[in-house]
């Protein structure tokens, strides 16, 4: 369903455990930036009501999720840790060129917002089936819902504010092939997409 093009290495979740409060802290901290991108969206295209209104609601959803994560952090007897680069963030957003016009640079940001977010699904379903702790194997599978229909709600909205549906689904295709690429680097740490 999430036309992933590597799946994430099962032995991934045996790195998790190691460090289950450096995970939860990256977690936090996607819960955050996925808040902040549903906020950019809505600052630099208010003109797209249909795009601004899903916004207002993934925002509360995304920081309901950071509060979500943070309690956990807090119930274990730990603080937030600091904010880590996010390698795969990084790169996957070198893909495009830049220099398009605006309608063509909304694209391209929902395209990579919904390719997280189908990353993040494939990692939550991941942890929720093969995780050793049974709480944070539930509290994983009740996210991945969530970050699936994120996933196909950036997609839909990139093919619907796409000027050429053909393109669109091009690019796609090729965003989801250089991350498999991106992929075969990472995985060997206790992060949520690295």
């Amino acid at each position: 369903m999430l036309g992933l093009k590597l799946p994430t290495d099962p032995r991934w979740v045996n790195i998790v455990e190691k460090n289950i409060e450096e995970i939860l802290t990256d977690h936090a901290y996607c819960e955050q930036k996925a808040t902040s991108t549903a906020i950019s969206l809505i600052v630099k295209f208010p003109e797209k009501t249909e795009l601004v209104q899903a916004m207002v609601a993934l925002v509360k959803e995304e920081i309901s999720h950071f509060k979500m994560v943070h309690d956990k952090i807090l119930e274990r007897g730990w603080v937030l840790g600091k904010e880590r680069r996010d390698d795969y963030v990084i790169e996957l957003t070198k893909f495009f060129s830049k220099g398009h016009s605006r309608n063509t640079h909304l694209v391209h940001k929902l395209l990579y917002a919904a390719l997280i977010e189908a990353r993040s699904c494939e990692r939550f379903r991941l942890l929720s089936e093969n995780i050793e702790d049974k709480e944070l194997a539930e509290f994983y599978r009740n996210l991945m819902v969530s970050e699936a229909n994120h996933y196909t709600m950036f997609l839909k909205f990139a093919r619907q504010y796409s000027d050429n549906l053909d393109e669109v689904n091009l690019k796609w295709q090729a965003l989801l092939e250089y991350e498999a690429e991106i992929m075969k680097n990472l995985g060997k740490k206790e992060t949520m997409h690295g």
